[in-house]
């Protein structure tokens, strides 16, 4: 009798296939590879943010924007985030410079990543006008380094505790890096896929206005370059990570990012951002090369074999799944948001919008009290003119300014008043139009993460020459 052939059953081949599919991922992720370029970054960017602490002491910003400042623009759920009081802020840039040492050094390095994540995560909370791109970015980056193991080689931790050295790191680490840093290119060139950009505005007058940038300023004016800028940099942005990724090209990507960060750098006042990328950008070369590069003068030897498989739980591989989810999402949010995102700024913020937008605007606040009296407020009594410059501009800043001039009123002995706000805007050097529905009491209106209707739509067309 011949034996039966086994089959499986209906939908068991599947399942068979995707469990060994996941098993395949789960072996990559945890599978070892050299941990020199972790050891790298962690340098490069203990002595960036060293250097970052270090500027804004010296250039006297740590007064200008988080002391003499009467009012801060705080965000939505961390209203109870304040400056410290007296010299406070000035300890606080201290600590803050000290524990970039420890990180750059690799010395209590577990300990020195946490405080700085946090320290700095207040500094960024402490003001919404100072809203920068690369200030999100490091919080970012110093929340995904506490988790990896950077100061178990090259560290004073590894010299302190020789048990906890290794010349390995798991897959996840260096992969998870990369794709941080990779989230500002590609989400910043989906952000440019919008029709001011693609009409080369507002790069446009910016060009216009640094002709005289070393030997290619002379044509700035000419169309050619203003939409070859345009368009290069829109290109470079959803492309170069690819690029970076592929052995062959990899070297020749890097080479044009780092001329794409320097040509920033000389263009706009963007601080450490164009730095630090060009030295984070180097973390998609192979794992190995800072070793390579020490090896040159007898430094950087492996000490250790390496593991067969440095194991995550599967609540570890969760979280990571459900954070690489979340820095998709966010930047993608605004498609889903009617109108403008640039207009509105719905959207705008932890998504890569960077250098997207020329907006001008003045702001004029009235206040009404139950009795009928109306009367007008000055800014200029409560904020810089920083402040003031991205408060007219920005929505959401607006509404909290409204809720704050109604709170000072009471608390002068007016009771409750209706804030009524006049905003004219530009955008991207259009005719200048209504920004806030000047009838609607923003005093009323509640701050939420969600769309509202009291921002009036962008009805102005872009008046722009055919190129």
């Amino acid at each position: 009798m011949e034996a039966p052939v086994l089959t499986n059953a209906p939908g068991e081949s599947t399942q068979l296939q995707k469990s060994k599919s996941w098993t395949a991922v789960r072996h990559w992720l945890q599978s070892p590879v050299d941990i020199a370029i972790l050891a790298y970054f962690r340098v490069a960017f203990g002595a960036i943010m060293l250097w970052e602490m270090w500027r804004y002491a010296s250039y006297g910003w740590i007064s200008r924007y988080w002391i003499e400042p009467s009012f801060n623009f705080t965000y939505l759920g961390f209203e109870w985030v304040r400056p410290w009081p007296g010299i406070g802020m000035y300890v606080h840039f201290g600590v803050m410079a000290v524990l970039t040492l420890f990180i750059m050094l690799g010395l209590w390095y577990r300990l020195s990543s946490v405080l700085f994540f946090l320290g700095f995560s207040y500094i960024f909370l402490l003001e919404q006008a100072q809203y920068l791109n690369h200030f999100y970015l490091i919080c970012l980056i110093a929340f995904i380094m506490i988790f990896l193991p950077a100061h178990r080689a090259w560290a004073l931790d590894a010299w302190r505790r020789p048990d906890g050295r290794s010349d390995w790191m798991p897959n996840w680490s260096l992969w998870l890096l990369r794709f941080q840093i990779g989230v500002p290119y590609f989400f910043g060139g989906v952000a440019k896929l919008n029709g001011d950009w693609l009409r080369a505005q507002p790069i446009e007058s910016w060009l216009a206005a640094r002709t005289d940038f070393p030997l290619i300023g002379q044509f700035f004016t000419e169309k050619w370059m203003v939409f070859g800028f345009a368009y290069g940099g829109l290109l470079l942005d959803l492309l170069v990570v690819p690029f970076l990724l592929w052995r062959k090209t990899r070297p020749f990507a890097f080479a044009v990012a780092v001329l794409f960060h320097l040509t920033n750098a000389r263009l706009f006042s963007i601080g450490i951002f164009p730095w630090f990328m060009i030295a984070a950008t180097a973390v998609f070369f192979h794992p190995g090369w800072p070793r390579r590069v020490l090896n040159l003068f007898g430094l950087g030897q492996k000490t250790s074999d390496a593991p067969a498989k440095i194991k995550l739980p599967d609540w570890g591989l969760a979280l990571l799944g459900v954070y690489v989810l979340l820095q998709i999402m966010l930047p993608l949010r605004h498609f889903i948001i009617p109108g403008e995102v640039s207009w509105t700024e719905e959207g705008h913020r932890f998504a890569w919008h960077m250098k997207l937008r020329d907006k001008d605007a003045s702001a004029n606040f009235t206040l009404t009290n139950v009795a009928g009296e109306s009367w007008q407020v000055d800014p200029f009594d409560h904020l810089t003119a920083r402040q003031l410059r991205k408060m007219s501009t920005r929505p959401y800043l607006i509404l909290q300014y409204a809720h704050f001039l109604a709170e000072d009123a009471a608390a002068q002995g007016q009771g409750e008043v209706a804030v009524r706000a006049e905003v004219w805007a530009s955008l991207n050097g259009r005719p200048i139009q209504q920004l806030i529905d000047p009838t609607v009491n923003l005093a009323a209106q509640p701050r939420t993460p969600w769309p509202v209707d009291w921002i009036l739509p962008l009805t102005t067309p872009l008046v722009v020459e055919n190129p």
